[in-house]
């Protein structure tokens, strides 16, 4: 009797398997007739070449699947066994799928734009107030890209501007000083990537979190490059970041205008770089506003209150200096 092995690469076997492993007697019983065993993340069969053979069309159908959506259910499996379009592959316009399998899309008419701009162009820049998006639906759109082997790595970067505490008195080494600013990344491929998969990732350097002073040097080829917080670059620090760009490479750079923690005598270098380059062909400008805020109904209530504040002390201040 034949023995076949099949490696459920890229995708995380606990998944395939199902909860007590229900996914994987549900295979057992939908082949009778075949012999299938386990072994971490590698099935061996036994039994009949051709239906071996297609019990190992379907399972490559599952793995993508997963893949893709990063879950399935008994449901999905019977879909693909009987040769029918699973439910979740019928949501449109969706980027990726969280690792609970909610669908991660565009949610209002600027964030779609930002989508298409990312299509359209290698390099766009996404501005707007905190909530918007930004910087979770550019992971997804590099996320995507890896998944569909357009890109070969992600490279995730922020400045290490403080509001309000400097790194030197902050307690450990230079990556435990750094990690703090760069945790909002982290958060965002936590939600998309499987917790094995993405630290597998990490270790291999196909997915890459640092801050700006370390892209100095580097020609990043291959890859989706993302600057968050790109209001707290100076213009030296921003062209350094855009000169970095090289074959087969996009670029996202991100930033909220109102949050700039440079000090006021500093110029921020998003804003002289949006002044340079916008209307530059294969550079494309998406501005998101308070009506793209997704997160809790009160974070627009506290953008709508500090935009009036903001307002309210301007005019006092203007008018103190008229008098």
């Amino acid at each position: 009797m034949i023995e076949k092995h099949i490696a459920l690469e890229d995708i995380d076997p606990v998944v395939f398997y199902g909860v007590n492993n229900d996914h994987l007697h549900m295979l057992k019983a939908l082949y009778p007739k075949l012999r299938i065993m386990a072994r971490g993340n590698v099935l061996k069969i036994m039994g009949d070449d051709e239906e071996m053979l297609h019990f190992g069309e379907n399972v490559e159908k599952i793995r993508k699947h997963i893949l893709k959506f990063n879950s399935i259910s008994e449901e999905d499996i019977l879909d693909i066994f009987n040769g029918h379009k699973t439910k979740a592959d019928a949501v449109k316009d969706v980027v990726v799928y969280s690792t609970a399998g909610r669908p991660i899309k565009g949610r209002s008419e600027n964030q779609q734009k930002l989508i298409e701009e990312f299509d359209k162009n290698d390099m766009v820049f996404a501005v707007g107030p905190a909530g918007t998006g930004k910087t979770y639906l550019s992971i997804a759109l590099a996320v995507k890209a890896l998944k569909e082997k357009t890109a070969k790595k992600i490279v995730l970067s922020r400045p290490a501007v403080e509001a309000g505490e400097k790194l030197g008195f902050l307690p450990g080494d230079m990556k435990e000083k750094i990690d703090p600013y760069l945790q909002p990344l982290y958060d965002a491929l936590e939600d998309m990537i499987p917790a094995v998969k993405l630290q597998d990732l990490m270790e291999r350097h196909v997915i890459q979190i640092a801050p700006l002073a370390f892209m100095r040097g580097r020609t990043l080829s291959d890859a989706i490059v993302i600057l968050d917080e790109a209001q707290n670059t100076t213009p030296a620090q921003i062209r350094m970041f855009l000169t970095r760009m090289g074959w087969n490479t996009k670029m996202i750079i991100t930033g909220d205008m109102t949050q700039i923690d440079l000090p006021k005598t500093q110029l921020s270098g998003l804003k002289e770089a949006l002044r340079i380059l916008t209307g530059i062909e294969g550079i494309g400008v998406v501005e998101l506003t308070k009506k793209d805020i997704v997160r809790h109904k009160l974070v627009t209530r506290i953008v709508n209150a500090y935009e009036a504040y903001d307002r309210m002390t301007n005019k006092t201040t203007t008018n103190k200096t008229n008098e």
